[in-house]
């Protein structure tokens, strides 16, 4: 499911590749840069859904033996690798933040609501995209952990989650303290600076 890549369909019916343009990411952000916001909701779905399906089906996989919400946890991990590393696309995929969201929103909407709320607000300060992401997948990573001390293997799937994401971005934490990072404003096609 991780292979299913919401940017690369979308930008397939334009035939085109979105990892040809800007950053060469896989991700939404790319892809709103350079096709605009209007297609962008059917990117939203396609990771949302493959996120959701993942955690659900390997979680009712595990139910019989009482571990649902660790299946649900495991599926997340698979998804989010799949998602970044796709072996259908030539490894080259997102960096999971958009899939991270709806992994959480499966496996514990507490988080989900914590990592919006992070993600937004640094966003809105900065128009630094990748500052929301980072910031965003930091507190998945702790928030896992902390909300999840008593279950081990939900609590290591989401802190490795969140560290994937982080290093997913290095490249953007390279920028972001050279003062090289670009903007973005999510709302209009091209608008960065």
């Amino acid at each position: 499911l991780g292979n299913v890549n919401g940017a690369v369909c979308m930008s397939a019916l334009k035939n085109d590749d979105v990892r040809t343009h800007g950053s060469g990411n896989a991700g939404l952000t790319n892809f709103i840069r350079n096709y605009g916001f209007s297609s962008a909701l059917y990117v939203i779905l396609i990771d949302a859904g493959k996120a959701v399906l993942a955690c659900v089906l390997t979680g009712l996989l595990l139910q019989p033996y009482g571990l649902y919400l660790e299946g649900t946890a495991i599926g997340g991990l698979a998804v989010m690798l799949g998602h970044n590393f796709p072996a259908l696309l030539g490894f080259r995929g997102g960096k999971g933040i958009l899939s991270g969201l709806f992994i959480a929103f499966t496996v514990d909407w507490r988080i989900a609501l914590i990592i919006l709320a992070v993600f937004l607000v640094a966003y809105l300060l900065t128009q630094y995209v990748s500052l929301g992401s980072v910031l965003a997948a930091a507190a998945f990573a702790v928030s896992f952990v902390l909300l999840h001390l008593d279950n081990l293997t939900v609590a290591i799937c989401g802190g490795i989650m969140g560290a994937l994401a982080v290093f997913m971005h290095r490249g953007n934490i390279l920028r972001l303290i050279k003062g090289t990072e670009r903007k973005t404003n999510l709302f209009k096609k091209g608008e960065s600076q």
